[in-house]
């Protein structure tokens, strides 16, 4: 189990962590808010907001795991 989806990608079995493209957005939006003149100290510390659970059917597999099909709903992504 990662944090971070590129794990999965590479063949671990499964992730839930914070989406690092929403992270990027919302890092991109505070970076144009001081740049159209706010000040930092004015601008709230942001906690991430959306959670991506990824599976690897490939990895599942090749370990002889069997994932409920409860949790494959789940997912968000699933790489088969």
């Amino acid at each position: 189990m990662y944090s971070q989806r590129e794990f999965v990608d590479e063949g671990g079995l499964m992730s839930y962590g914070p989406s690092l493209l929403d992270m990027s957005r919302r890092g991109a939006r505070q970076v144009d808010k001081i740049l159209r003149g706010a000040k930092p100290s004015d601008i709230p510390v942001e906690q991430p907001t959306k959670f991506d659970f990824v599976v690897n059917m490939k990895t599942a597999k090749a370990l002889g795991l069997k994932i409920p099909q409860a949790t494959l709903l789940s997912a968000d992504v699933v790489i088969h």
